[in-house]
């Protein structure tokens, strides 16, 4: 007894420490969304800005996977940075895609957004799933990101309101799931930033309301934790805290790492160049915008797109002539 009686406490203090070290994993990472495994490849293309690449890699896994929803909203990705690109204007000390009217191109891309929901929508009701809620999610996001760039203010919020009630369940279903919190965290922060007439508009409509607060907490998840979004959310994040809250040294901090990882993306190079020109940080905002105009883009329309606004933004910085030429 007296050799063994030492052992009972080491015991408990064992069988303590590993529970605590069970308490303190990552369920996030420990249950992460299992993708096929070309995504990964597909978003580095679209993120890198060969948009051309990423399409046909992803027309590629709508062939191998047909009833896989990710296949067509990682090819609809790839269009909407098109759309973003032609869409943009610099107005107000930013290069932000703003409003434009429809064109062709919208109606495959709406098409893609309507299969991967009808495709997630039938694999929801033979067995409801937190994976198969995200794609449906994401489908209607899709769609109602297209309506808000065309002004189509009911559309937008009806596919919003859709998108957060799938997004919602995927937090119901599986609360790990990253994810699932770009979506809810765009929401959030879109809704609370309305004026006071939309707001009583988004009573009358029953649109549910959000916190700005909780918007950013859920993007920043998305950016720790996310399998298909920490890119795509710390864009949008940056973007808002420099649009909404003119954050710009947050909103630096925020899209720098995206900069510094996909330096062939003229549109992550000229959002930088703005956060450098609204804290006066001249010739270093000068240096993105000439990255920019200087990078090689597939698209003719996207490419003198991104020259103009080059040229415009390096205009109002307003240096000397000798300091801005080649």
């Amino acid at each position: 007894m007296e050799t063994t009686a030492p052992l009972a406490p080491l015991r408990s203090a064992v069988i303590v420490a590993l529970f605590l070290i069970a308490l303190s994993s990552n369920p996030a990472r420990a249950a992460q969304l299992a993708v096929p495994p070309e995504t990964s490849g597909i978003l580095e293309k679209i993120y890198s800005f060969d948009l051309d690449g990423a399409r046909e890699a992803a027309r590629q896994l709508q062939k191998e996977h047909p009833e896989h929803p990710l296949g067509y909203l990682l090819e609809s990705d790839a269009i909407w940075w098109r759309f973003w690109c032609t869409a943009t204007e610099f107005k107000y000390g930013m290069s932000d895609a703003r409003r434009r009217s429809k064109i062709p191109a919208d109606q495959h891309y709406l098409e893609l957004a309507t299969t991967a929901s009808s495709l997630a929508t039938a694999q929801i009701q033979k067995n409801d799933s937190a994976e198969m809620q995200l794609y449906a999610g994401m489908a209607d996001a899709a769609a109602a990101r297209l309506y808000a760039l065309r002004g189509e203010n009911r559309n937008t919020a009806r596919f919003g309101v859709r998108a957060r009630e799938h997004f919602l369940r995927v937090k119901t279903l599986d609360p790990s799931l990253a994810d699932a919190d770009f979506g809810l965290g765009l929401y959030n922060y879109y809704v609370d930033t309305l004026g006071a007439m939309a707001k009583i508009m988004r009573f009358f409509m029953g649109i549910p309301g959000g916190s700005k607060l909780e918007g950013i907490r859920l993007l920043e998840h998305a950016i720790a934790d996310g399998v298909l979004t920490p890119s795509v959310a710390r864009f949008y994040l940056a973007m808002n805290l420099h649009r909404y809250d003119q954050q710009y040294e947050r909103a630096l901090n925020v899209i720098s790492p995206l900069v510094e990882k996909y330096p062939t993306n003229p549109l992550f190079q000229l959002a930088r160049g703005d956060l450098y020109a609204k804290l006066g940080r001249k010739q270093q905002a000068l240096a993105r915008y000439r990255a920019a105009a200087a990078l090689p883009v597939h698209d003719p329309e996207c490419q003198a797109r991104i020259q103009q606004l080059a040229r415009t933004a390096i205009a109002a910085l307003g240096l000397p002539q000798d300091s801005t030429s080649p």
